[in-house]
């Protein structure tokens, strides 16, 4: 397989683990219009169901099959034929189909998930990944809670899948245990000693049990994986999973990580309100990228340095997000620069005596009230300047 060795492939499972959240589930139409979005958007595969899991699923991944025609289209299923057929089955339409199939490689979950053997485990991995081949060319192989594999069974079971046909390997952190750095590591050893990776992406699928989600996918892409599986907002199963916006925007921030996406992220905003409309799922304001406070300066010494230079404070620019803009609000720590940007934007013009008597008064007004609106300011100047 060629592939541009710099390009990072963004999965979005926002329709998938996303949906898994409880109270977000959507129906067909909605799954549709934000699948329409994450094309608008770049995405290079959506993630569109796990097809056997009910007939809504089977439908919604049929119905976006028609619907998309750029991105691949996957389908999740376990590692068992029955699965594979019905996924087969709802992908029928998809112009560019992948079947993402796999089974659990940590001891925790072949021993007390699966009551087998890292053989048995190994063998219908295989098997599964031979099977989906039978339909589709596109493969893609999950080493379920491989985060906390044993490293030497879980290059063994990667080089063995790769042997059977999977053209991508997912690395996951299913229960978002690891440090980076330990992640990071585990990537490395399978780009290393894993004879055949050449021949298959790697990817990295990680929760944020811990809040490192981001982080530890980051150190995947450092050190070797080109797929990122995240979604919008970063929601998911649990505390969520990795935040597309996070990824794709440390990497065109790092521009000495040398790696790039194919990503609009000027749509990043509105997809943001989009998915969580549709969910019903609230934005917390202090989310990176997108959150609402994500572009709004309180503190007198960020608003003087923010003033002077933007970049003394922002390392994104808002519009490069399709953030509406950067906010100076107004509080109680508010400095005399900030309150002359706001009085100057509503036709005051004060001088440097004026001003003070003004910033006093507002001072007061400000530890008392929560937000500083433009009438509030219009009020301080007439009751102060009469």
């Amino acid at each position: 397989m060629i592939h541009d060795p710099n390009k990072v492939y963004i999965f979005d499972t926002t329709l998938r683990d996303g949906e898994q959240v409880p109270g977000c589930q959507l129906d067909t139409n909605q799954k549709i219009e934000i699948a329409k979005s994450l094309e608008f958007l770049g995405v290079d595969v959506i993630e569109a169901g796990f097809p056997v899991s009910s007939p809504g699923d089977f439908n919604s991944v049929i119905e976006l099959s028609k619907a998309v025609k750029d991105p691949i289209i996957c389908a999740l299923t376990r590692a068992n034929k029955n699965d594979i057929d019905v996924a087969a089955d709802a992908l029928r339409f998809a112009k560019r189909p992948r079947i993402h199939t796999g089974i659990g490689a940590s001891d925790m979950h072949i021993k007390t998930k699966f009551n087998s053997t890292r053989e048995d485990i190994l063998e219908r991995g295989v098997e599964a990944v031979r099977y989906a081949k039978k339909y589709v060319e596109d493969v893609e192989f999950y080493a379920e809670d491989a985060g906390r594999a044993d490293i030497e069974f879980l290059a063994k079971m990667v080089e063995a899948v790769i042997a059977a046909g999977a053209t991508v390997v997912n690395i996951p952190d299913t229960n978002g245990y690891c440090l980076p750095d330990q992640y990071g590591s585990k990537i490395l050893y399978l780009k290393e000693n894993v004879k055949n990776i050449h021949k298959a992406i790697i990817s990295v699928h990680c929760h944020n049990d811990l809040g490192l989600a981001t982080a530890n996918s980051i150190a995947g892409l450092q050190n070797g994986a080109r797929q990122v599986e995240c979604t919008v907002n970063g929601i998911g199963e649990r505390a969520g999973n990795t935040s597309m916006e996070e990824v794709v925007m440390i990497l065109k921030t790092h521009k000495s990580l040398n790696l790039h996406t194919n990503i609009n992220t000027q749509g990043f905003y509105n997809i943001s309100r989009h998915v969580s409309e549709q969910m019903n799922m609230l934005v917390q304001p202090n989310k990176a990228i997108v959150g609402g406070n994500a572009f709004s300066h309180s503190s007198g010494i960020h608003q003087d340095g923010f003033l002077k230079n933007r970049e003394n404070y922002e390392i994104i620019k808002p519009e490069d997000v399709g953030f509406p803009s950067a906010a100076i609000v107004l509080t109680a720590r508010s400095g005399r620069h900030a309150l002359k940007h706001h009085l100057d934007r509503l036709g005051h013009t004060l001088d440097k005596d004026n001003l003070d008597i003004v910033y006093k008064q507002f001072l007061v007004l400000a530890d008392s009230k929560q937000g500083i609106d433009d009438h509030d300011l219009n009020q301080l100047v007439a009751l102060n300047l009469v």
